[in-house]
């Protein structure tokens, strides 16, 4: 493992994990060793985690000075981190008592912070506690959980005696209480944790190591954004604890992950790592619409007129990039992913009606009424839908080869998908399958009474779909365009440039010459 000497000559160690901008990764416990975050659920494939071992923990040398073990005066710690990786500015991410360093640290060197995402902390350093009812009411959640009774004696005992009197037998029967599901996972995450607590683990949270007033008004200037992603069930901190601890923040933000207590990336890796990493990444924004969290993409200058790229089943917004990139030049261009895909949440609900509503809330949302959406296959169907029932939503409409919403024949047997995690939620596959093999009959007509100026772009013999189906859609539209090209499905990805001409010559921008296709009017 890679070390550095810090302020006081004590040899300390991190661990780097993944690829990607570096994220500085600060360990709860208190004095726990870091190797209980693991790669935080995959997170590792979003940024290069930067595990630091603290003082006395795990590979880090034990200190000259017992008293350093204090939370406060481990800020140079993390300082002399930033200085030996050479950056200038850090993002951090504290994870339970870890997260009071972070911010103490961002309190100390705001100048050297550009985003902070606190995981699961009771912000002590702000003056924050949990009382024993607060406590009481979060644990009671798992009433219903079979192994609650033994929990909740065990838990009794251990406020009787003390955590450092209990016998092990004790401090193990309360594990699941750290866990939003008592699975495999947890108990096998619980057992690995048992002996990675330094015995001066007391010293951390030590009288002094907190001034919350002070902390405060130091972090009442903060100009980089934090996020406190809090576990429903957590009990330190409870949700509206965490919301307290945004509420101080100048650009905090509360996310609180659902079905998780104090080990998210444990209880649900796919939400935590899209949460954070949608965080993290300064090219994605996010905005909740029906309650559910979509992350999207915006270039471009604020005052042109909006263009929406939607994606089609599978993608994400990242599909559109060279696309977005080109129209960016004289459109301010947003490009969502929906339920279920890329970093969005994954509500597990899914449909063409669903995307539909979905997309029309996203456009409300964001004051885009009147835009220019611009939609693939699944993606299609829905900006269709959505254009025939809210036509003011919408000012013009391009469909890259959307479903015609003609019964599927023969229609799809179950989908084949592969083992393990998907880049998308594989509950959309039959949810979608099912209606494309038998569709609303009323989504395949009434395309006469649709008034938005309409583009179809057709991708030729190469795609899967009926073609005639896509002619015959295109003619049912009042004025609606048919452009075919013979890039197949995925005409924006295969053949960008044809796709780019079509575009312009529908009116998106200066008309370039040149499209490679065949319109017809």
């Amino acid at each position: 493992m890679p070390t550095f000497t810090t302020y006081d000559g004590t040899e300390l160690a991190y661990r780097l994990e993944g690829e990607g901008e570096p994220l500085v990764c600060l360990a709860g416990g208190p004095l726990r060793d870091a190797a209980y975050l693991g790669d935080l659920g995959g997170l590792s494939a979003h940024r290069t985690l930067v595990l630091l071992d603290a003082r006395g923990t795990g590979a880090s040398a034990e200190p000259a000075d017992p008293t350093t073990y204090r939370c406060d005066r481990q800020v140079p710690d993390v300082e002399a981190l930033r200085a030996h990786l050479g950056l200038d500015r850090i993002d951090l991410l504290g994870h339970s008592a870890g997260g009071n360093l972070a911010l103490l640290y961002a309190a100390a060197h705001p100048e050297r912070v550009r985003s902070v995402v606190l995981v699961t902390s009771l912000a002590r350093a702000l003056g924050q506690e949990v009382t024993d009812e607060e406590w009481d009411a979060a644990v009671d959640i798992f009433a219903d959980r079979p192994w609650y009774p033994e929990a909740r004696a065990a838990l009794d005992a251990l406020d009787a005696l003390g955590s450092d009197a209990a016998p092990e037998s004790v401090r193990e029967a309360v594990e699941p209480f750290a866990y939003g599901r008592w699975d495999e996972a947890a108990r096998a995450h619980a057992a690995a944790g048992r002996h990675q607590f330094h015995p001066e683990a007391a010293r951390y949270h030590a009288d002094g190591a907190y001034t919350p007033e002070a902390t405060r008004r130091a972090l009442a200037t903060l100009t980089a954004p934090v996020l406190v992603l809090a576990g429903e069930y957590d009990a330190g901190p409870t949700p509206a604890r965490a919301a307290e601890t945004a509420a101080l923040l100048p650009r905090g933000e509360l996310l609180v992950q659902a079905g998780a207590a104090h080990h998210p990336w444990i209880d649900d890796a796919g939400a935590f790592v899209r949460a954070v990493a949608a965080f993290l990444d300064p090219a994605v924004r996010t905005v909740t619409v029906g309650g559910v969290r979509l992350a999207y993409r915006v270039r471009g200058p604020e005052d042109a007129p909006p263009v929406v790229l939607v994606h089609g089943r599978g993608e994400n917004s990242t599909t559109w990039d060279e696309i977005a990139a080109s129209l960016a030049a004289d459109h301010r261009v947003y490009a969502p992913d929906l339920r279920g895909h890329g970093l969005s949440d994954h509500p597990g609900h899914y449909g063409f009606d669903v995307f539909r509503d979905e997309l029309g809330g996203f456009l409300k949302a964001l004051g885009l009424t009147g835009a220019t959406v611009v939609a693939h296959s699944m993606g299609g169907g829905a900006a269709l839908l959505l254009a025939r029932s809210e036509p003011a939503l919408v000012g013009r409409l391009v469909l890259e080869e959307p479903p015609a919403f003609v019964p599927l024949d023969p229609p799809r047997g179950p989908a084949e998908l592969p083992e393990g995690p998907l880049p998308f939620d594989r509950a959309i596959v039959p949810a979608t399958d099912a209606q494309l093999n038998d569709p609303d009959p009323a989504w395949r007509t009434g395309h006469s009474a649709l008034t938005v100026p309409t583009l179809v772009l057709a991708g030729g013999e190469r795609s899967h779909l009926p073609q005639e189906q896509l002619r015959r859609l295109a003619e049912e539209i009042p004025g609606a365009r048919l452009w075919t090209g013979d890039a197949g499905h995925l005409i924006h990805t295969e053949d960008p440039a044809g796709f780019l001409a079509a575009l312009r010559e529908f009116g998106l921008g200066p008309s370039e010459p040149n499209a490679r296709g065949t319109e017809v009017t």
